[in-house]
């Protein structure tokens, strides 16, 4: 599809094989204020059990969006998520060794062949079904430590696990049962039958937790944001980077925030002409700090519309989550709460200031601490404040959630509108939360 062609919607089902970056094939180019519709195959492990890929996901091929120009945002309106699998494995993972060099989601090889990033083929079902195409030998870098299998039922909105008999019978059928696009190059992961923990009843919400835009170098999918990141620094293959310094270059697009679900809007930094939104990692369900380090990978169709906005020049994505999601002392401020205000502060000779907005600034770093450091950083360059009155607002208007351990964070405040209209910003606030 040509660059130059723009599209009011644009569908994706093209994908990467675990890459985002500058040298990857656009998908085509969506106006500004247009619609963007992807059809994404599952995130972490299918493609972490596929020796092909690069990098733990397999996400969307980039989407140019007309008239973004770096240092401009790109705020992407979620309107709808759904998830097309009917079941999916997962759990906590263990690592083969032999099967990869310095990081086992990047520089897979063969433990038999030596042969790198090697093809492979499906030989039956469980953990050594995944077969070198060259030498026959189990491929895969990973295993489960524990994992389990989760069954959906139609309506979305529940999932329970299943014994080892029920895994195994998924198995028989799991490309077809976890809907795998046809265009995609992962293995499916219910092949690994996994069977603990039966019987557990779960909720379900979807969320897609790697989405934004394409970082200005080439790196693994699921490598960017600054807690994955670390795994590069000083990596001997093909993707590694010298220093800290060299992931500033990232646009922390794995999140892993459950928030980012349908009605949320979340702002990314276009740090590539065109900004190349990407989509992937869908979850059907994750408790915050993903403990596991995977949950409930899912196919599944995501729509929303893009938004250039011109010269924010952020270094990372900020949340407008859905207005439910926020903590209590984040939320807008009601007409008695104003009220309420108004009247404390005449009686203190105190003006007031109540036109203020809910705020996610979404920081990534190798810990929690340098995860939230980093937030204050953005959210202080954002407003133009002072880290003390960063953390003073946030403190008495926020605070920081746990997106991912160890170091995703958002870091929740009332921000003055007053300060996002200079920012240009005010109405994307005003539209998401009614004010």
């Amino acid at each position: 599809m040509a660059q130059q062609d723009i599209h009011r919607e644009l569908h994706v089902d093209q994908y990467t094989l675990g890459l985002v970056g500058p040298d990857q094939e656009w998908a085509g180019t969506v106006a500004d204020g247009g619609t963007i519709e992807t059809y994404t195959p599952p995130g972490c492990w299918g493609p972490m059990i596929t020796p092909e890929f690069h990098g733990g996901h397999e996400v969307t091929r980039p989407i140019r969006v007309a008239g973004a120009e770096v240092g401009d945002a790109i705020a992407l309106h979620i309107r709808d998520i759904e998830v097309t699998s009917m079941a999916t494995s997962t759990g906590s993972m263990a690592e083969r060794e032999d099967a990869f060099g310095d990081d086992p989601f990047v520089d897979h090889r063969c433990p038999e062949c030596g042969t790198e990033w090697p093809d492979s083929i499906v030989e039956g079902t469980g953990e050594d079904a995944i077969k070198c195409a060259e030498c026959g030998a189990n491929a895969s870098s990973f295993g489960f430590e524990y994992g389990y299998t989760v069954a959906f039922d139609d309506d979305g909105t529940v999932g329970i696990t299943l014994d080892e008999d029920a895994a195994h019978e998924l198995a028989a059928d799991a490309a077809e049962v976890m809907d795998i696009p046809a265009n995609s190059k992962q293995h499916p992961i219910l092949l690994y039958e996994p069977g603990e923990m039966p019987g557990t009843l779960g909720r379900l919400r979807p969320f897609i937790g790697n989405v934004g835009t394409t970082p200005p170098v080439t790196m693994p999918d699921s490598h960017n944001a600054g807690d994955f990141g670390q795994f590069l620094i000083g990596a001997d293959h093909d993707y590694g980077v010298d220093s800290e310094a060299d992931l500033e270059a990232r646009t922390d697009g794995h999140m892993d925030i459950p928030q980012v679900r349908e009605g949320a809007t979340l702002i990314c930094p276009v740090k590539v002409d065109g900004g190349g939104v990407y989509v992937g990692d869908l979850h059907a369900n994750q408790g915050d700090g993903e403990l596991s380090l995977h949950t409930t990978d899912v196919s599944g169709t995501v729509r929303m519309d893009v938004e250039v906005i011109d010269d924010l020049e952020i270094d990372g994505p900020v949340l407008l989550p859905p207005e439910e999601d926020l903590p209590f002392i984040s939320k807008p401020y009601s007409d008695e709460e104003r009220e309420a205000g108004h009247d404390l502060g005449a009686e203190h000779d105190v003006d007031v200031e109540t036109d203020m907005g809910p705020i996610q600034v979404v920081g990534s770093g190798a810990t929690v601490n340098d995860a939230t450091q980093n937030a204050f950083d953005r959210a202080g360059k954002l407003l133009e404040m002072s880290e003390g009155e960063v953390r003073s607002r946030c403190t008495f208007t926020g605070g920081v959630q746990i997106g991912r351990l160890p170091g995703v964070v958002q870091l929740d405040m009332l921000a003055p509108m007053e300060v996002l209209e200079d920012r240009g910003m005010d109405h994307l606030v005003r539209e998401q939360y009614g004010l």
